[in-house]
């Protein structure tokens, strides 16, 4: 019966938020809310859950859900005019129903494709007509593929500039027992000291307290090694240079009122992002011309793919 497994399905979630089941036929899975276009699980073979969503999550739009893999976009963190992390998280994105082809390597039918436009409101606040395009994805090891593609649709032929990042909550079993690899002598910006840039010296990131960092041109490989757990994530990005690592300890959890005070040692955020260079995107007419070996539909294209072992 496994081979039949229904890979994609559409149910209600908390509060009775639309969501998109996907289920690779060896057991892995992963749960995507159509508000915020937003990842809310992804589960081994064996039902373990390897993303984390706070308890006190609300699931009450417009606020965002606490965990999983938000989208922030147009905007990451308070650097710019508009609402910590944009808006993309907090808004309702719709199936889309006909997606050109995306170039991945994945054939899996456990994937889901999401669009979000602007609305009329959305105008006012941000004023550039873009198309967002999101395909969700597993593998068929259960490995976790985020594809995100975005056109500029402004019929006035002006560019918009931006700033990204998938927001990934990492489940992992004791904060302090967890090291992250691949970011050793990089520069970054450390949130905590007003941006103030320095250069990684440790062999590997390990935690001790609170961190929130932007680290610069990484590579496109990052390990997050869980020792009690003896598990590893290999996070591997397309196109997103810079990657932020978030762990809020017990001063923030406790003032945050949609996160557990404990809370903190059981989560890691590593994001894959593009911060410290805003990306400027023409619209689509220019862009074809100037980027001839890309598909005319495919001015922008970011990937996400997470293996565990």
């Amino acid at each position: 019966m496994t081979s039949e497994r229904v890979a994609v399905e559409s149910a209600k979630g908390v509060n009775g938020l639309e969501k998109i089941i996907l289920r690779e036929t060896r057991g892995s899975s992963a749960e995507v809310y159509l508000y915020g276009g937003h990842v809310t699980s992804w589960k081994n073979e064996h039902g373990e859950e390897l993303l984390f969503v706070s308890s006190k999550a609300l699931f009450k739009p417009p606020k965002a859900i606490r965990g999983g893999i938000p989208l922030c976009f147009p905007q990451f963190s308070n650097l710019g005019p508009l609402e910590q992390h944009g808006f993309a998280r907090n808004k309702l994105w719709s199936i889309d129903t006909d997606p050109p082809a995306f170039p991945t390597n994945s054939s899996s039918k456990a994937h889901i494709d999401l669009i979000l436009k602007p609305s009329e409101e959305d105008m006012k606040i941000w004023p550039h007509s873009y198309e967002f395009r999101l395909r969700v994805a597993l593998g068929p090891g259960g490995d976790l593929m985020l594809t995100s593609r975005i056109r500029n649709t402004n019929s006035d032929g002006k560019p918009f500039t931006f700033t990204f990042a998938y927001h990934t909550y990492f489940s992992v079993s004791d904060i302090s027992e967890v090291r992250v690899e691949g970011l050793e002598t990089h520069d970054y910006l450390d949130n905590l000291q007003n941006r103030e840039r320095f250069t990684e010296q440790g062999d590997a990131i390990t935690f001790e307290g609170e961190v929130d960092k932007i680290y610069l041109s990484t590579p496109t490989k990052i390990a997050i090694l869980d020792h009690e757990k003896k598990r590893t994530f290999v996070l591997r990005k397309d196109g997103l240079p810079d990657a932020v690592v978030w762990n809020p300890w017990d001063k923030k959890a406790k003032a945050m009122a949609d996160f557990g005070d404990d809370e903190y040692k059981h989560m890691l955020c590593v994001e894959a992002a593009a911060i410290e260079k805003p990306i400027t995107l023409k619209p689509v007419a220019n862009l074809i011309l100037r980027e001839s070996s890309r598909v005319a539909e495919d001015p922008l294209l970011w990937s996400l793919y997470v293996q565990v072992s």
